[in-house]
């Protein structure tokens, strides 16, 4: 088992240092002088050459990109230009809002799959399964922005249920917060939970019908604990990665949604740093998300330590 552990470790952190490297490169091989782009047309060549200096640009690129690692190593993903503040502690501000939405979404996404992608392969064939299959397919062919406006339209506008947009004012309590992520956790909750059927309603299929499953009903073991403890645990493992390649999706695809719902989380924040041509804080993102995609990878190998004995093995 250790071994298994320090192969993902290992893995974990060759696929950081590729990332890490690309990140670097796209920036510096992007069309124009960086540092001209983001001070503007206006700036003169005296500014121009002063970012230039102050982001290390104007040192050969082996050296910049020592100095870039050396500083990622310290936790020191550079300074905003138009914030003027570290990008690490912009982005943790913005944090909030983005982890909340993506765990809410996620748990969505599993209290609809799961179960219904259980029921769908057990009365495989049945009208219930045909249905299933059908708004499956039809959930995640639906952009989660179209249908968060539909929600916001219905739920916030016609009936009042829920708050249009935003996060609360800055003394809004955790329940006011919260409130304002129903909304959007629905929209991709929904759209995520197609996939994730689909994978639970394949893998229960592919074991309903082996021996051990038919062994335990010759027993006289209950329906139910036949298919949650025998069927459905032997399921789990692709189900557990589609799960976890949903987060990490998650993490990163909430950028839409957090703009159409004016929430002001890590997702808007990359948006107005697009448009700024902030490149710091759209590196330091870039990063970041990279981080939490292969660590919520990690968490997943894990997980299957404890799901699948033969791993450990």
């Amino acid at each position: 088992m250790s071994r298994y552990i320090l192969q993902r470790l290992l893995g974990m952190m060759a696929v950081m240092f590729v990332v890490v490297t690309i990140v670097f490169i796209i920036v510096r091989i992007a069309p124009g002088d960086p540092a001209a782009v983001m001070l503007g047309p206006d700036a003169t060549a005296q500014d121009v050459a002063a970012l230039r200096t102050r982001l290390g640009l104007d040192q050969p690129l082996i050296v910049q990109y020592g100095i870039f690692f050396g500083r990622l190593l310290q936790g020191d993903l550079g300074e905003s230009i138009f914030l003027n503040r570290p990008v690490l502690s912009a982005l943790a501000d913005r944090a909030e809002p983005t982890f909340f939405l993506t765990l809410f979404s996620i748990v969505i996404a599993g209290l609809i799959a799961i179960p219904v992608g259980i029921l769908s392969a057990y009365w495989r064939g049945s009208l219930f399964d045909q249905a299933a299959t059908t708004l499956a397919m039809l959930a995640a062919s639906v952009p989660s922005f179209w249908l968060g406006l539909l929600l916001i339209q219905f739920f916030a506008v016609r009936l009042g249920l829920f708050p249009v947009s935003g996060y609360g004012g800055p003394g809004a309590g955790l329940g006011t917060r919260l409130s304002h992520l129903v909304l959007p956790a629905l929209s991709l909750g929904i759209v995520s939970s197609a996939l994730i059927l689909r994978f639970t309603r394949a893998s229960m299929l592919d074991v309903l019908n082996d021996d051990y499953v038919r062994t335990a009903r010759s027993k006289g073991m209950g329906e139910f604990r036949v298919v949650m403890k025998h069927a459905f645990k032997n399921a789990l493992i692709p189900v557990l990665t589609v799960i976890g390649l949903t987060a990490a999706l998650l993490v990163s695809g909430a950028v839409v949604t957090e703009t159409v719902f004016g929430l002001p989380g890590v997702g808007n924040l990359v948006v107005s740093a697009v448009l700024r041509r902030d490149y710091p804080v759209i590196q330091g993102a870039l990063l970041i998300v990279a981080a939490l995609y292969v660590l919520i990878n990690f968490l997943i190998d894990m997980l299957y330590l404890l799901v699948d004995p033969r791993v450990r093995y």
